[in-house]
């Protein structure tokens, strides 16, 4: 299962975002979550690229912080690519994930476990 995160609609600004994603991690590890669709938004009206850019910096402390395993851009999210492999093969159930093979640069993708959900 792919846990899913709207900082369009449920974050009002950057540091509340992250916040909001920090505990959605910690919710997710809990839960037996392989990973989160974080939707920021793409810049095309300003906020969404203010907040995906602050988002990417945080994900690459925290993975230089081993908080989360990964993360890429939605226009990697698809079959092809090796990290989404990776996820696929922790969690069979995302390969039918809405946004999968459409390139979408307004979501990011964050790996939180390389273990086997509980299902």
């Amino acid at each position: 299962m792919i846990k899913f995160i709207n900082l369009k609609e449920d974050a009002g600004n950057v540091d509340y975002a992250l916040k909001l994603v920090e505990i959605e991690i910690d919710n997710a590890k809990r839960e037996g979550v392989v990973c989160l669709k974080v939707l920021h938004g793409y810049g095309s009206h300003g906020k969404g690229g203010a907040m995906a850019s602050a988002l990417r910096i945080q994900l690459a402390q925290w993975k230089k912080s081993k908080f989360i395993v990964d993360y890429f851009g939605g226009d990697k999210w698809n079959l092809f690519d090796n990290s989404t492999q990776k996820i696929l093969m922790l969690d069979k159930t995302i390969y039918n994930d809405e946004d999968m093979n459409k390139g979408n640069p307004g979501i990011t993708i964050i790996q939180v476990s390389e273990k086997n959900p509980v299902l």
